[in-house]
C-alpha cells in the first residue's frame, strides 16, 4: 500500500493496532522510567494512571499531526530526548525522593503526605515542559526551522539520535534482563516474520460478489510482524504463567514475565479514567528545569526532522517541503505543550520505531 492507498478497513483497524503495539514499548517504558525519580516505585496504581495519561496525550498528538502537522504517517509519543534531562533534574537534591518512599512497607498511596511528594516533584517537570513547548512552538511556526535546514542533515541528525539513546541503555537491559529468554525470543520472532517469511502467503477465506467465498493468498508476516510476534511470546508467557514453569517468588529471577505479575492494578484501577490537564495540581516553573528541557526540546527537533524524510521515502511520498516540516515541528511543539498540561511528565515526538515499521511492513 503507498501512501494514497487505502487498506480494507478491518485491515485498517489491525494495522492501527500493530502501530499502537510498535509504540507500546516506547510509551510504557517512559513513565516506568520515571516512576522511581518520582518516588512512585511502589505506588503501582498511580504509575497505571500515568500510563493511561501519556497513551492519551499521544493519540491526540497523533491526530493533530496528521491532520495539521507535517501529514504523514507518522505516530507521536512520549520522547526519551526529554527523559534525560528530566531524571538530571530530579536528581537534584532538592529533589531527591524521602528514604521512606524507598521503603514499600512505609507507603501508604492514598496519604495526603506522600501524594504532595510526588505530585510537587510532577508539576515541576510540567512547569519545565509547557515553557520549554513555546519554544518549539515559535522555531516551528515562525519558519525558523527551515533556515536551519541548511545546518542539518545526516552528519548532525544521526549523532544527535545516538547520544540520546545511549544514556537509556542501562533501563533498557534491565527491562529486558527480566527474563532474557523472552525478550531474545520476542526479537527473533520479529526478524523471523519480517525477513524471512515476509515473502510466503497465507490463504486466507475471502468473500466477493463475481467469487464468492475463495481463499485469498495474504502476506500476514510482511504486514503484521510486531502484532504476531508480541502475541506468540505473550501466549507463550501465559501457557508458563499458568503451568507455574515461570517462578512465583517475586525476588526470584524471572518472575516479571509472568503474566499475572500486576494483576492486583487490574483490580484497583477504574474501570474508565478520563485524564484532564491539571491533574496533578498546578504546574510550577524553576529557571534550571526549563533550560535543562530546552536541551531535549532540540535534540526532539534534529530527531523529527530525520524521521519526517525517512517516513516520506519509506511510505512513498516525495520529499517533505521546509513549510511541512515548519509546520510539522510547530505541531509537535503543540503536543509538548499538552503533554505537559496533562502532565505525563514528558514531551512528545514522531516515533522513529513507527517509521521503522513501515518499512518493515511495506504500509
Amino acid at each position: 500500500y503507498t501512501i494514497t492507498d487505502v487498506p480494507p478497513w478491518y485491515l485498517c483497524i489491525l494495522l492501527g493496532i500493530q502501530h499502537f503495539l510498535t509504540a507500546m514499548g516506547g510509551l510504557v517504558a517512559i513513565p516506568l522510567i520515571l516512576s522511581k525519580e518520582l518516588c512512585l516505585q511502589h505506588d503501582l496504581l498511580t504509575q497505571s494512571h500515568l500510563i493511561s495519561t501519556i497513551f492519551f496525550v499521544s493519540g491526540i498528538c497523533t491526530l493533530l499531526q496528521v491532520l495539521f502537522g507535517v501529514r504523514l504517517p507518522i505516530i507521536q509519543g512520549g520522547t526519551f530526548a526529554f527523559l534525560t534531562p528530566t531524571l538530571a533534574m530530579l536528581s537534584l537534591p532538592k529533589w531527591k525522593c524521602p528514604a521512606w518512599t524507598q521503603n514499600a512497607t512505609l507507603v501508604n498511596a492514598s496519604s495526603p503526605e506522600f501524594i504532595e511528594v510526588w505530585q510537587t516533584r510532577m508539576r515541576e517537570v510540567q512547569g519545565a515542559i509547557i515553557v520549554a513547548s513555546c519554544f518549539q512552538i515559535f522555531v516551528g511556526f515562525s519558519g525558523l526551522i527551515g533556515f536551519l535546514m541548511r545546518f542539518i542533515g545526516p552528519l548532525t541528525i544521526a549523532p544527535t539520535i545516538t547520544l540520546v539513546a545511549l544514556p537509556l541503555f542501562d533501563s533498557a537491559g534491565d527491562e529486558a534482563g527480566q527474563h532474557w529468554g523472552i525478550a531474545f525470543m520476542t526479537i527473533s520472532f520479529i526478524v523471523l516474520f519480517s525477513q524471512y517469511l515476509k515473502d510466503v502467503p497465507v490463504p486466507l477465506p475471502s468473500y466477493q460478489r463475481g467469487k464468492k467465498c475463495h481463499l485469498s493468498p495474504v502476506y500476514l508476516f510482511q504486514i503484521f510482524p510486531v502484532l504476531l510476534g508480541l502475541s506468540l511470546s505473550w501466549l507463550l508467557c501465559y501457557v508458563l504463567t499458568v503451568t507455574d514453569v515461570l517462578p512465583a517468588d517475586p525476588t526470584a529471577y524471572g518472575h516479571l514475565a509472568r503474566t499475572d505479575t500486576r494483576g492486583d492494578v487490574l483490580s484497583q484501577a477504574p474501570w474508565f479514567r478520563l485524564p484532564y490537564p491539571g491533574q496533578w495540581g498546578v504546574p510550577t516553573v524553576s529557571l534550571a528545569g526549563i533550560f535543562g528541557i530546552l536541551a531535549g526540546v532540540i535534540s526532539s527537533m534534529l530527531e523529527s526532522v530525520g524521521d519526517y524524510y525517512a517516513c516520506a521515502r519509506l511510505s512513498g511520498a516525495p520529499p517533505p517541503p521546509k513549510h511541512a516540516i515548519s509546520r510539522g515541528i510547530g505541531v509537535e511543539g503543540i503536543g509538548c505543550l499538552l503533554a505537559g498540561a496533562w502532565g505525563t511528565g514528558n514531551g512528545t515526538t514522531s516515533y522513529s520505531e513507527n517509521v521503522g515499521a513501515l518499512g518493515i511492513t511495506k504500509v
